[in-house]
C-alpha cells in the first residue's frame, strides 16, 4: 500500500515522495519575466522542506501569455538562464524540479492582485489579450480583447513546444502543461468562452484539440524518460449553463494520456465570475481527482484544501490520488513535508539538511 511517504516512479524519474508544491504565482519579476532572488528563496526552499515535486508558478510561454507584467517567463534563453540555477538547487535538496508552462489567454494585461488585479490597456503598457471568442466576455468591458486567428492557435502550440525545449535546457525534469483555471487553453475547453467555428471550435474534439496538441507538442521535445503533467479544471463550478463539466474532464483525461501525458492535476473554476462553489472545505476538490482516477490510466494529483499531513496521507493511502499537491499550506510553512513525517512518525523516511539536524 503506498502512503504519503512511499516513492513514485514515474517513467525513470524518482520522486521521494508524494507531496508537490503548487504551482503559486508570486508576481514578483521586475517586468521583464526573469527569475529574481525571491524565486529562488520561494522555490528553493520548499525543496529543502522535503517537498517530493517543486513546481515554478505558471511560466509563460509568450510576452502576451502573462498575467501580469510581473509574471515568470520562459520565452527566451535568457529566461531558461534565469531558471537553471533554480532548478539544480530543487535538484542538490534531493526535490523533482517542475515547470508550470501556461498561458494566460483573456486574463492576461492585469496589475498583480495587491494591486487589484485590475486591466491594463495597451496604450498603458498593457497587451491586448487573446483569446477563443472575445465576444464571450461582456463582463469584462473594460479590457482588451481579440480573438485568436486559427493560425495564431497553431502559434501558441508552438510556443508551449519552444518553452519545453528551453524548460529542458535549465534543467527541469518535469514539464505540466497549464489547462486550467481560466487560462487560455481552458478558454478553448469550455463552451462558455469558446465559440469559434474552425477547426478549434464546436464540438468536444474540437474544443479540446489545442490542450491535445500542446500536450503533445511538449511530449514531443521532452525526453521519454522524463513525466509530462496537464493541469485541468475539472468541472466550470457552472451547472445553469453548458459548460465544462467532469464527465468532460474523465474523457479528456484519457486522450491526454494518449497523447503522452503521465499526470492529470486535477483542480476547478477560475473561467466565469458567475461559478458557483459548493463547498471550500478539507480535500473540496479530492472527489474530482477521483472521478478521473478512474477513467484514466495515467496517474492522478489531487488539490484543494489540503492543509494537514494525514489528510494528504489519507488521500494516498486509500487510492484517492497518486500525489498530493499542497499550495497554500506551503506559503504557511515552507517544511510542511518534513513537519508532516514528524507528525505521522515517519521522520525515517526523510532527511533533514545536515545544517538543521541539531534541531531536530
Amino acid at each position: 500500500m503506498s502512503d504519503l511517504f512511499a516513492d513514485l516512479s514515474i517513467r525513470e524519474t524518482t520522486v521521494p515522495n508524494r507531496v508537490m508544491v503548487s504551482p503559486m504565482c508570486q508576481y514578483s519579476c521586475a517586468g521583464d519575466g526573469l527569475a529574481t532572488d525571491w524565486h529562488r528563496q520561494h522555490l528553493g526552499s520548499r525543496a529543502v522542506g522535503g517537498a517530493g515535486i517543486v513546481m515554478t508558478e505558471a511560466t509563460a510561454v509568450s510576452p502576451e501569455g502573462r498575467i501580469s507584467h510581473d509574471d515568470l517567463g520562459i520565452w527566451t534563453d535568457e529566461h531558461a538562464d534565469a531558471l537553471a540555477p533554480i532548478a539544480a538547487f530543487i535538484a542538490g535538496q534531493g526535490s523533482v524540479p517542475a515547470i508550470q508552462l501556461a498561458h494566460a489567454g483573456h486574463k492576461g494585461s492585469k496589475t498583480p492582485p495587491w494591486d487589484g488585479s485590475t486591466p491594463v490597456q495597451p496604450d498603458g503598457d498593457g497587451w491586448v489579450a487573446p483569446s477563443p471568442s472575445a465576444e464571450a466576455y461582456p463582463y469584462d468591458d473594460d479590457k482588451t480583447l481579440e480573438t485568436m486567428t486559427t493560425e495564431e492557435v497553431a502559434g501558441v502550440v508552438d510556443d508551449f513546444r519552444a518553452a519545453a525545449e528551453r524548460a529542458l535546457d535549465a534543467g527541469f525534469e518535469i514539464a505540466e502543461v497549464h489547462a486550467a483555471h481560466g487560462y487560455l487553453l481552458h478558454e478553448f475547453l469550455s463552451p462558455v468562452t469558446n465559440r469559434r467555428d474552425d477547426r478549434y471550435g464546436g464540438d468536444f474534439e474540437d474544443r479540446t484539440r489545442v490542450v491535445r496538441e500542446a500536450t503533445a507538442a511538449v511530449r514531443d521535445v521532452w525526453p521519454d524518460e522524463k513525466p509530462v503533467f496537464v493541469r485541468v479544471s475539472a468541472t466550470d463550478w457552472l451547472p445553469d449553463r453548458e459548460s465544462w463539466t467532469l464527465d468532460d474532464t474523465a474523457r479528456l483525461a484519457g486522450d491526454l494520456a494518449d497523447e503522452g501525458a503521465d499526470l492529470i492535476d486535477v483542480s476547478a473554476g477560475g473561467l466565469h465570475p458567475d461559478q458557483q462553489i459548493p463547498n471550500t472545505g478539507p480535500g473540496y476538490q479530492v472527489p474530482y481527482a477521483e472521478r478521473v482516477n478512474e477513467a484514466t490510466d495515467a496517474l492522478v494529483g489531487a488539490v484543494g484544501g489540503i492543509t494537514a499531513p494525514e489528510q494528504a496521507d489519507e488521500l494516498v493511502r486509500n487510492g484517492r490520488a497518486d500525489l498530493a499537491i499542497v499550495g497554500r499550506e506551503h506559503l504557511r510553512d515552507p517544511y510542511f513535508t518534513l513537519h508532516a513525517a514528524r507528525k505521522l512518525d515517519r521522520e525515517d523516511e526523510v532527511e533533514w539538511p545536515i545544517q538543521y539536524r541539531r534541531a531536530v
